[in-house]
């Protein structure tokens, strides 16, 4: 069966030569040669045909300003549309595969292994599995909104050509649009004018929350459904598996533009989204549900449930009567619609929450099963049933997130107002002090008083008392979490407790409206786990917290600095040391761990292929509840196409469920430990090299010099300043600009330094390479580390890297890049010999990648490098400047 008209190479071809023809029209004949010039010199130096880039750099620093800014907006611009058929090309062989039974990672797959444990195994694995990916607002995504809009037009043109049986004239009239839209990207500025505004980040989120995942969830649920009944014996009841969270216009770290209104208006807006989704779901369901009443019984609590609306809304129930007489369901859907218009309105009606609707739509679901039309409640009541399972009233529940330092200096403010001096406690008598007024009867500050506090500290006040107010108009369920970055000491997580209880957002033992999430990052804190929880689950107050809260805790683990403080191999196995050791602390103490992993989008981030991840996992830590960050431009990657989307999902449940059901049948892995001793040695010796580079006098003036850090800090990304205080040094410097940086020059030091000198270290003190092949093939944490570092090994480039290090000054040069270039050298012959294979990387399509596109980056990296190299810039310059980075994270689809 033949599913698809075209293929990658077409799509590149056809897109390539259109975007050929809009350049000569909207510029001239002479642009177009240019950029051809150096396309065909970038390839043959490539191919071998040419022993040098020079012609291309000499033509390059030849042009005009505005002539370099037109290479580089059309190489930009083509990796824009090339991205668009590899994301075709990605859905083509999603669908193939499924449709030949051979799409790995599937629910099918996962059903098949759940099929060789018993019943009670199976809804046991059920039950546990709860994943919750948690969209944030970090600045990553470098490409504008309307830029984004118009690229998804042309993808669903791309869709159409390739999946409909078109006739010549249909073709033509496609390819007219798409041709159009072309010519419009090409004329919409790239470069933002202004920079994003917190709401700005909120709509983006909820974009893809709105347009992608509420339609595809119901999709994966019904999949898993079918996929459990064709393989097991008896299909069990699938329970709510799936929650989306966000950060976006909540999460105040390092963000003072994120202000109470944010959220309020963030708030307001989800709600009115997913209502206005709801709605729209049950008018065409109205138009399904057309049953007349004289012909089936709706039955005792369908007839109970629509008398309790026509008397919530006797007006509305008389026009549904005469709108639809004799048409039970279709009144209900009426009625229930307008339940929805007032959520939120002044008058009376309205749904108080959403366990209200589901209640509605399952008391719909049932009446038409006894009345045989069983069908149509799983081809049309269902999926919304799913939706609203999983959406709420909310669309989105938010997390709060703010840094430790804001709430202790916030509490030194109030409690001085009542002459307490917190500020000379020690940790002790501060968990003591905090404890005793959490337990005490009625309140001890005034947080809406804010007139005699700083402004960051009023900010905070400020915030906690707002939070009550949303939680009573928005629900619980909404904002009911709290996360902690930078905790180091106990007393971090109490003074959060502290101040939700001054707002009555608290009141123990009966109530805690909020979980309060530590993020670990730092060695100081990883290393201190046992201390900072054990105190915490002894703590008198905190019991009770964890009483409320089900016995559950959420702990944030921080991947990006704890990579960018201790390098990519050291901060990995600590990571996963320090997972197992909360894993310990909570079953000591008969707490149910939930890990959130503060993942980015890039290797060094802690990101990479999400279902791997999962199952590398300590089996220890695999509780059934997992969540986890999406972030930049991760998240157009993953959830910008429907049926990629859907796949993603797809695969971290295969994972999610594969890894309960190993978790439960052995909850604690076997590692040998000799496997642990070698790790311990790698570990401690990639840190040393590593902090011994980053500490080396001169190596932050050599990433100043050799990356284009400081056009990066100045563009227009995120609403978040790219340091914390301004100050230039690796440790204040965010991790997003740190690796982005790297990413630019091609040189991705951070997803692979020290990895060789780790290796080495151990094979040095008498180790043995076949120990280590060993540990890749069977042991998953220790090959999802070697193929993540192979990933970004592949991607690195160091001759372009090194017309980067030539920017540097000799000293610095000679110093640093012979060092990174033997360190790069030999992880790439460890890892091949490790990993018993000839190419980095052991995937086809990314070969296929590398060879299509890096040709095409080249140019962009030479033009790059030639305006840094200038001491003065004119303004068109700047902007070509600017523009080079936006078309060189196209062209390596990732930032940082």
């Amino acid at each position: 069966m033949q599913l698809h008209n075209r293929e990658v190479r077409q799509d590149v071809r056809e897109l390539g030569a259109l975007l050929g023809d809009v350049l000569e029209e909207q510029t001239s004949r002479r642009a177009f040669e240019t950029v051809e010039s150096c396309r065909t010199a970038a390839i043959d130096y490539r191919s071998g045909d040419i022993e040098s880039r020079e012609p291309l750099i000499a033509e390059l620093e030849g042009l005009s300003p505005h002539q370099q800014r037109t290479v580089a907006r059309a190489f930009t611009t083509y990796f824009e549309l090339i991205n668009l058929a590899e994301e075709r090309e990605r859905v083509r062989s999603i669908r193939q595969d499924s449709q030949e039974g051979t799409l790995e990672d599937s629910l099918e797959a996962a059903a098949t292994e759940l099929s060789e444990i018993d019943d009670e195994t199976i809804d046991r694995v059920l039950e546990d599995v709860f994943i919750e990916p948690t969209f944030t607002a970090h600045p990553t995504e470098a490409r504008r909104k309307t830029v984004k809009a118009k690229l998804r037009s042309v993808a669903t043109h791309l869709e159409t050509l390739d999946e409909r049986r078109l006739t010549d004239k249909e073709r033509e009239q496609v390819w007219r649009d798409v041709d159009a839209e072309v010519t419009s990207l090409w004329q919409t500025p790239q470069v933002r004018k202004r920079q994003p505004e917190p709401e700005d980040e909120a709509r983006n989120v909820q974009w893809y929350l709105e347009n992608t995942l509420f339609d595809v969830v119901g999709e994966v649920y019904d999949e898993l459904a079918d996929a459990l009944e064709n393989e097991l014996e008896r299909a069990p009841e699938v329970p709510k598996l799936f929650e989306f969270r966000s950060w976006a216009g909540s999460d105040r770290d390092g963000n003072p533009y994120v202000t109470p209104e944010v959220t309020a208006n963030t708030l307001e807006r989800q709600r009115a989204v997913v209502i206005d989704r709801y709605r729209d779901q049950l008018k065409r369901l109205s138009g399904v549900l057309s049953q007349d009443g004289s012909r089936i019984t709706a039955g005792g609590s369908f007839d109970a449930s629509l008398e309790a609306d026509r008397e919530r809304l006797s007006g509305v129930a008389r026009t549904a009567e005469e709108r639809y007489p004799g048409e039970p369901y279709r009144q209900k859907l009426k009625l229930m619609r307008e339940r929805l218009e007032r959520v939120g309105d002044v008058r009376p009606g309205g749904y108080d929450e959403a366990d209200e609707l589901m209640d509605d739509l399952d008391v719909i679901a049932a009446s038409l099963r006894d009345n045989g039309a069983e069908t149509v409640v799983e081809a049309h009541v269902d999926p919304l049933r799913r939706q609203v399972a999983t959406f709420g009233l909310s669309l989105a529940s938010l997390d709060l997130r703010d840094h430790r330092q804001n709430h202790t200096d916030a509490i030194v403010e109030t409690l001085a107002r009542e002459g307490i001096d917190y500020t000379s406690l020690d940790e002790d008598e501060r968990v003591e002090l905090l404890t005793d007024a959490i337990l005490q009867e009625g309140t001890i500050v005034d947080l809406e008083r804010t007139d005699d506090l700083s402004d960051h500290s009023a900010r905070v006040v400020t915030l906690f008392d707002s939070l009550a107010g949303w939680q009573a108009e928005y629900g619980v369920e909404a904002i009911d979490t709290y996360c902690i970055s930078m905790t180091n000491e106990p007393s971090h997580v109490l003074e959060v407790l502290f101040l939700a209880d001054q707002a009555g957002i608290v009141s123990l033992p009966e109530h805690c409206g909020i979980d309060i999430v530590p993020l670990l990052e730092t060695e100081y804190a990883l290393s201190g786990a046992r201390r900072i929880m054990g105190t915490l689950f002894e703590n008198e107050a905190y019991a009770q917290v964890l009483e409320a809260r089900g016995h559950t805790q959420e702990i944030m683990l921080g991947y990006s600095d704890s990579n960018k403080e201790n390098g990519f191999l050291a901060a990995n196995w600590s990571l996963y040391k320090n997972q197992r050791r909360l894993a310990q602390i909570c079953d000591d103490f008969d707490v149910t761990m939930r890990l959130f992993h503060g993942r980015g989008g890039s290797i060094s981030r802690g990101g990479g292929p999400m279902g791997a991840a999962l199952l590398a996992l300590p089996s220890s830590t695999v509780t059934g509840q997992v969540k986890f960050t999406e972030q930049g431009e991760a998240i157009a990657e993953k959830y910008g196409n429907p049926r990629i989307a859907e796949r993603n999902i797809e695969q971290m449940l295969n994972a999610q469920l594969r890894a309960r059901k190993q978790a439960i049948e052995q909850p604690e892995e076997y590692i040998e430990d000799e496997w642990i001793e070698a790790m311990d040695v790698m570990a401690d010796a990639a840190r040393q090299e590593y902090r011994d580079l980053l500490e080396s006098d001169g190596f932050v003036q050599y990433f100043e010099q050799a990356t284009p850090i400081t056009v990066i800090e100045n563009l227009d990304l995120g609403s978040r300043p790219a340091s914390r205080s301004g100050e230039r040094t690796v440790e204040d410097l965010r991790a997003i600009p740190w690796v982005f940086s790297w990413t630019q020059s091609r040189c991705i030091l951070p997803g692979w330094y020290a990895v060789a000198t780790g290796l080495d270290a151990y094979l040095d003190a008498g180790g043995e390479i076949d120990i280590l092949q060993e540990m890749y093939e069977t042991w998953p944490f220790f090959r999802t580390i070697l193929d993540n570092a192979a990933l970004s090994l592949s991607r690195t480039e160091l001759e372009i890297a090194e017309q980067y290090a030539d920017l540097a000054t000799d000293d610095l040069r000679e110093t640093y890049f012979p060092r990174i270039t033997a360190e790069y050298e030999r992880a790439v012959e460890l890892v091949q010999t490790i990993g018993e294979r000839e190419e980095l990387h052991t995937r086809d399509w990314l070969g296929e990648n590398l060879e299509r596109r890096n040709p095409y980056v080249d140019p962009l990296n030479l033009l790059q490098t030639h305006l840094l190299g200038r001491t003065h810039l004119t303004d068109v310059e700047e902007r070509t400047l600017r523009l080079t980075v936006k078309g060189i994270a196209a062209g390596m689809k990732n930032t940082g």
